[in-house]
């Protein structure tokens, strides 16, 4: 059973979530219309998955986000910000402290549950299309992101290939077929990355390697 925690400020906006939501594997074990709320009933209720709206009173969905992800206690707890595309720079802030992904606000109900289910799997929700459009912005602000180290000496030639293509956005299906290997494979590979180097999902990897110049801006062009 997969234990959810809403927070928006908005009661129809949960309302439609926990309706969306309402599946054999999935339980909404609380709702928070205030940054202090979520952070507070996340420590209360430990759940697998927070959907996070960015807009928040009293505290922004970021600053929570932010609490609930530097929190040793809720190390297993993912959070998953509620976005709108004319929020770039709130993206980039929220996964640069350790949010596993986004949701876009006019998501199908289908892709929103299945979201849902890949975050509390362990994998980053990142869609391979956004996360290109993400990491151009990255590209664009290489002085605001700069300072940070990432030591990939530990990874072998092949997970280091397979990281760069992590950071490039593409699916573990897509990996596979670059590097001539099975999609399970491509997973065991990036478990090891995350491994070594002591992130949290792919969604921090691409901010990790950013940050610390492994690839740089016109990379992708």
């Amino acid at each position: 059973m997969i234990r959810l925690l809403l927070a928006d400020d908005q009661v129809l906006v949960r309302a439609g979530l926990r309706a969306t939501l309402d599946e054999p594997d999935i339980e909404v074990v609380a709702e928070a219309g205030t940054g202090v709320e979520a952070i507070e009933l996340a420590r209360a209720h430990r759940p697998d998955v927070v959907l996070m709206d960015i807009r928040m009173p009293v505290v922004d969905g970021l600053e929570a986000t932010r609490r609930i992800v530097s929190d040793p206690e809720l190390a297993d707890v993912r959070v998953v910000v509620l976005t709108t595309f004319d929020e770039d720079d709130y993206v980039y802030e929220a996964l640069r402290v350790g949010a596993s992904g986004f949701l876009l606000k006019d998501i199908e109900p289908e892709a929103l549950v299945a979201g849902v289910r890949a975050v509390a799997r362990g994998d980053a929700l990142l869609a391979p299309s956004v996360t290109r459009r993400m990491i151009a912005g990255f590209a664009g602000r290489p002085a605001r992101y700069a300072g940070a180290r990432l030591d990939v000496s530990g990874l072998t030639r092949r997970e280091y290939d397979v990281l760069l293509l992590v950071v490039a956005g593409l699916a573990n299906n897509e990996i596979a077929e670059r590097l001539g290997m099975s999609p399970a494979t491509a997973k065991t590979h990036i478990t090891r990355i995350l491994a070594k180097l002591n992130a949290r999902d792919r969604a921090q990897l691409v901010v990790l390697a950013y940050e610390s110049g492994l690839v740089e801006p016109g990379w992708l062009r």
